[in-house]
């Protein structure tokens, strides 16, 4: 896709000034100029600019703060800041602000044109991807499945594929990563999508309460509910049944549901006949069941039912590009609930957000946000709307002003909690987006001392 390459210079010293707007018209931008915060901010205001190049210290304001505020006037506008002085501290006071890059005092041209290039590019791919979300979302069956990551992509092709068939599936992962909503994306893109969709959670109920909830009871004395009594496998008669943690199911209980998968039959409570039933049976796991069938808390054949379409379902740190998509779609959603005219986060909040352990996954991304639209009291959340846990335990910063040597600090520090969270690793270098030897040169480059 093409974009406007338009840029807005806001930079005090006339020289730099013009010398930057007429460099960058030779180079093909489209550019307006600033002397003042002011200034910049009425542009701003008036113009759509995909680009700002800042200096630090302005007459009437610090560049730093120039650029938060031109991101709650403009949340796509991408800004590259000026410096004199490259320090640790307002290098990472910019980045922390959103800042995409730097440059420094006096300004290399070709420097400015390679990191342009790079923006525009991480720009045109950041569009890109809205525009496939938005498509994703108005396909049938996944409009709530929000995010545009390789992961993500990957599991959607996955879902439509199974989905053709009428196959049962086992959909693995951790908690609060939204197996649900899978499993009703592969309902609603599959043969049976105009009958019914059912759900049941395994755990927490008397086992014949389950039982009578799963097949039906024929004992009227047992007062339960008229479809209760009927039960959710002829209830979704033709359609589909979604079993929530299977690995909390009794093993009795695995047996009946194993002769529902077999046969096409279930037996009713208290009752001899048994009743012949047609689902799709889509079950979910935050167990590994295959460890399960070992210790014989799992039926075997049940598993093996199960496991010959099994998807697994990516944790949120696993699909962390999709946090930006995430935030914007939960922020309309509790907005919209809460009747609040809050529209999108800062850079700074987006990236804290990004960095986040996640360990509740999507939905502790998800309350996380109803709690910040709650808190929030002008239209764009700040980091202090966020769960305290969330920004309190931020790393200190290192007592240089190399930059060289504070961008190894944090590249050791974060390596190192990788690993920690990781098993193994195979896993830490996959999460690390490095190869295996890559992260093995890193570990001995960085002195990182393994457990």
């Amino acid at each position: 896709m093409q974009l406007n390459r338009s840029v807005l210079i806001v930079e005090d010293e006339e020289v730099i000034r013009t010398s930057l707007a007429e460099f960058l018209t030779l180079e093909g931008y489209e550019t307006m100029q600033a002397s003042t915060v002011a200034k910049a901010l009425e542009l701003a205001r008036d113009r759509d600019f995909n680009v700002a190049i800042c200096d630090v210290q302005l007459p009437d304001g610090d560049g730093i703060e120039l650029l938060r505020r031109l991101q709650n006037i403009k949340p796509n506008i991408f800004v590259l800041i000026i410096t004199a002085y490259a320090t640790v501290e307002n290098t990472i006071s910019a980045f922390k602000a959103g800042a995409f890059d730097y440059l420094v005092k006096p300004v290399i041209f070709d420097d400015l044109s390679h990191k342009l290039n790079r923006l525009f590019e991480y720009q045109k791919i950041f569009y890109e991807n809205q525009i496939l979300r938005r498509e994703l979302a108005r396909s049938p069956g996944i409009e709530e499945v929000v995010g545009s990551s390789k992961a993500l992509l990957k599991l959607q092709s996955t879902i439509r594929k199974i989905a053709a068939t009428n196959s049962n599936v086992l959909l693995s992962g951790e908690s609060g990563t939204g197996k649900e909503l899978f499993a009703r994306s592969i309902h609603s893109n599959g043969p049976n999508r105009e009958q019914r969709f059912l759900a049941v959670n395994c755990g927490m109920r008397p086992i014949e309460l389950l039982e009578s909830q799963l097949f039906g009871s024929a004992n009227s004395s047992l007062q339960y509910p008229a479809s209760e009594q009927i039960g959710v496998f002829k209830n979704a008669d033709g359609g589909t049944v979604y079993l929530d943690e299977i690995s909390q199911l009794p093993l009795g209980t695995q047996g009946k549901l194993l002769r529902a998968i077999e046969y096409g039959e279930i037996l009713p409570l208290g009752s001899a006949e048994p009743v012949k039933v047609d689902v799709r049976l889509i079950a979910s796991t935050t167990q590994d069941l295959a460890e399960m069938v070992k210790s014989g808390e799992f039926e075997q054949d049940l598993f093996y039912r199960l496991d010959g379409m099994k998807i697994h379902i990516p944790a949120l740190r696993e699909r962390v590009d999709d946090v930006p998509e995430l935030v914007e779609y939960f922020i309309s959603k509790h907005s919209r609930k809460m009747g609040k005219r809050v529209t999108g986060a800062t850079s700074e909040t987006i990236r804290t957000l990004m960095s986040a352990e996640w360990k509740g996954n999507v939905r502790q991304l998800d309350n996380a946000i109803e709690r910040a639209v709650m808190m929030c009291d002008e239209t764009t959340i700040c980091l202090n709307d966020l769960p305290p846990e969330l920004h309190q335990n931020e790393p200190p910063l290192p007592d240089v002003d190399d930059l060289r040597l504070a961008l190894r600090h944090y590249e050791r520090m974060h390596i190192t909690r990788v690993l920690k969270d990781s098993t193994d690793k195979r896993e830490a270098a996959k999460r690390l987006k490095l190869g295996l030897s890559s992260l093995y040169r890193k570990i001995e480059e960085l002195d990182i001392e393994l457990e």
